[in-house]
């Protein structure tokens, strides 16, 4: 069988012997319904447990929209315009209205990567900001999270977040709440929620309790109301499959629930390959966001077995202190000892993909030298079916390939 997998803004092909060839994990079918942006338009028309956002708003409220940054999938400029067309509606006027680039703990974005992500009309009407610099201390949660948020956002009268729904490898999925905790908050906020990745019960796909969601979902309960989320689902082509609009905990939910139906994918057994394509650009845009498919690869391969990760990174490890613990330790095992007795955000992704690595070989395909490949701890390979074609001889004539071309969507789960 040949299959595509994204890399980059490219595809890659592999020949796979059907002999071997386990599964594709693809996306479950669903029943059609609207797309794009008459799906968002909608949403918004019928919000989930809320009134219309322009029945919420009231003339002269500053008003501040929470979106992603360039590291997310998330089309910003399809969203964008129907809800201001909505706050327009209400009373609102382009001059009151703000939109805020949640960064996170990731680099600022230039002006052209902010008219990309919002649309050039967009941009020209609406106030643009990168989360930096200015925070406003607002409590601590019940965990011992500080809460500091960045300062238009704590001070606005309204707040609106944008988000699309992922799986996430520890917090259960994205959105929601996200777009504040850690999107708009200080880096030592986001290391003391982080810190609790280790325990058992944060996991891709989960939410009750799930400590690092539910201290996220706090700061939002109790600290910094959100107003009004307009989430989408995106399809395997970046799509918009699902928008859910509304309240901030009961509209996440729905598309959480919906998400499920697409992405969760029964498998019959783990395999003794995976490949996985972070899903092409923006996933793979550098090896700390691809690292989420590698995440979710671990659950379908088998002990011993072996990951063929497909990734471009071509800006790189993407992180400063993720690429100074990939590079400062002798051994891969040495990170998941040191982020037991030393948390450490960006460090958290390097002990997750040395705990992969405590189960499976990791041969990366990339636009990565190969000598620096190898001093982050993993297999460089210059040709992915180069590197099947040896995995299917080391492993023998059974051996066992599963496939997942979206790895950053698709989360495998073992049939009972």
């Amino acid at each position: 069988m040949k299959i595509e997998l994204p890399f980059g803004k490219e595809k890659k092909e592999l020949n796979i012997p059907d002999a071997n060839l386990l599964q594709v994990l693809m996306p479950n079918e669903v029943a059609p319904g609207p797309s794009g942006a008459e799906e968002v338009v909608r949403a918004l028309e019928h919000p989930i447990d809320s009134p219309r956002l322009k029945e919420l708003v009231t003339p002269g409220q500053k008003v501040v929209i929470v979106t992603s940054d360039i590291t997310r999938p998330m089309p910003s400029y399809l969203v964008l315009p129907p809800v201001l067309k909505e706050l327009n509606d209400g009373g609102i006027p382009d001059s009151d209205i703000t939109v805020v680039f949640a960064l996170g703990s990731h680099r600022s974005h230039t002006e052209e990567e902010m008219k990309k992500l919002v649309g050039e009309e967009v941009y020209s009407r609406v106030a643009c900001l990168d989360s930096k610099d200015d925070f406003v201390h607002m409590g601590t949660t019940s965990r011992g999270t500080p809460v500091d948020i960045f300062r238009p956002v704590a001070e606005a009268d309204v707040r609106i977040c944008l988000g699309n729904i992922e799986f996430h490898y520890f917090a259960g999925y994205s959105g929601g709440s996200k777009a504040i905790m850690p999107g708009v908050s200080t880096r030592d906020a986001i290391q003391a929620n982080h810190s609790r990745m280790i325990q058992e019960e944060a996991k891709a796909g989960a939410l009750e309790g799930n400590p690092i969601r539910e201290d996220i979902d706090e700061v939002c309960t109790k600290f910094v109301p959100i107003s009004f989320i307009v989430n989408v689902v995106l399809d395997e082509k970046k799509v918009v499959r699902r928008c859910v609009a509304g309240h901030y905990i009961k509209a996440h939910r729905e598309g959480c629930r919906f998400l499920d139906a697409l992405y969760k994918v029964q498998i019959p057994k783990r395999a003794d390959i995976v490949i996985v394509s972070a899903g092409g650009y923006p996933k793979d845009i550098n090896l700390y966001q691809a690292q989420k498919a590698l995440d979710n690869a671990k659950h379908a391969v088998r002990e011993g077995g072996l990951i063929l990760w497909i990734a471009s990174a071509k800006e790189g490890l993407g992180e400063g202190v993720f690429e100074k613990w990939m590079t400062g330790h002798e051994k891969a095992s040495d990170m998941i000892e040191h982020i037991s007795r030393e948390f450490q955000l960006g460090g958290h992704k390097a002990a997750a993909i040395a705990m992969v690595l405590e189960k499976a070989d990791i041969v990366l395909f990339s636009d990565l030298e190969a000598d620096f490949v190898r001093s982050v701890h993993l297999t460089p390979c210059a040709d992915p079916q180069t590197a099947l074609d040896e995995a299917l001889a080391r492993y023998g004539e059974n051996a066992s390939v599963i496939v997942m071309p979206y790895g950053g969507s698709t989360l495998p789960c073992q049939e009972a």
